[in-house]
């Protein structure tokens, strides 16, 4: 397993990361759990390492395969939405890096996570492993489909964007369960919060974002 310097130095020290942390802060994430995780979780180690001297600035960044690590401010809103009700087990769509992951783990009782490029899967199984993170179930699938078995999911999180909400994700979501979901096509996209009540699915918006499209299919 390769080795990965958990603490840093430089601009990839835990220094580097309190600033972004006190950052997100300044910007409006007051919720205090999420910006503990953002302390707990280094950034540094889940993109590559020629550019891990620029993963505690607030921008995304490449981690290949036409994938991105989302803006740490997109995935401390994100975050934040999700954790305004139950979070004790919750799916993910879109592991990618493995960063918003690793958030997640930090925050909820089981994280079941779906990616359909199995080289970025690999990456982050190996990064879990590395942090000792143990309350994280993967699988290589298609994000379209979720993880049905594992359902119904208390909230779910997708972070790539399809152009609608696939109603076989909705339907996986608990009765009091939460979705928060980039929808829209490039340079239309909004983030959008979902709850599922006895009566239905009632929505909102949160703001303009711009993620990746969520594809169909797998990618080995």
């Amino acid at each position: 397993m390769k080795s990965y310097d958990l603490d840093g130095i430089g601009m990839t020290s835990a220094r580097s990361r309190t600033r972004l942390v006190n950052q997100l802060e300044r910007n409006g994430i007051a919720h205090q759990e999420v910006l503990d995780a953002f302390a707990a979780v280094p950034r540094h180690i889940f993109v590559e390492e020629a550019m891990a001297h620029l993963a505690y600035q607030d921008r995304a960044l490449p981690i290949g395969h036409g994938q991105t690590i989302s803006q740490p401010f997109t995935v401390a809103v994100m975050t934040e939405a999700l954790l305004e009700t139950r979070r004790d087990s919750v799916l993910e769509v879109g592991t990618g890096s493995g960063f918003q992951t690793a958030l997640l783990a930090q925050l909820c009782g089981k994280v079941f996570t779906v990616e359909r490029v199995k080289p970025l899967l690999d990456r982050a199984r190996r990064r879990f492993e590395a942090l000792k993170i143990r309350n994280v179930h993967s699988q290589l699938g298609d994000g379209y489909n979720g993880w049905p078995e594992k359902g119904p999911f208390s909230g779910i999180l997708i972070t790539a964007a399809p152009r609608a909400v696939p109603q076989v994700l909705l339907e996986q979501l608990d009765v009091g369960g939460r979705m928060v979901v980039p929808v829209g096509a490039d340079g239309n996209q909004r983030l959008k919060v979902i709850d599922r009540t006895d009566q239905g699915y009632g929505e909102r918006v949160v703001d303009a974002v711009r993620f990746v499209p969520l594809v169909k299919g797998l990618r080995t």
